[in-house]
């Protein structure tokens, strides 16, 4: 089976509810992660939520990350899916429990790519 890309997901706890609804911070450790990865980033796009919590995203031209805060938890719920072998999404989830400061990290990654590829036919 061809493998198309990485694709981490990522949770995070024991985080300080601060840290997690600081819209700014955390949308600039999501750039920051991408940066660390070796990613090229595309745009982002970073939303609040009343009363807290943030979600967002980073489209990178290898693919993407994206967050989900739950402050009150101190969780955050982080995806990571990269294509290519120029790009180590494992950086950027090293970067991002550091820059949380989170107490527990459990990353699971999962190859990307089809099971069976179509066989061609010639006519």
């Amino acid at each position: 089976m061809p493998i198309f890309g990485r694709h981490l997901l990522i949770e995070y706890e024991g985080i300080e509810a601060d840290r997690l609804n600081d819209l700014q911070q955390v949308a600039q450790w999501m750039r920051n992660a991408a940066e660390a990865s070796g990613a090229t980033i595309v745009h982002s796009k970073f939303h609040p939520f009343s009363p807290t919590g943030i979600s967002g995203v980073v489209i990178i031209q290898e693919s993407h990350l994206t967050i989900h805060t739950w402050p009150e938890l101190g969780y955050a719920a982080v995806d990571i899916f990269t294509c290519g072998e120029d790009v180590d999404p494992r950086k950027a989830c090293s970067y991002l429990e550091k820059a949380f400061n989170a107490t527990h990290c459990d990353c699971r990654e999962f190859p990307r790519g089809p099971i069976h590829l179509p066989e061609r036919t010639t006519s």
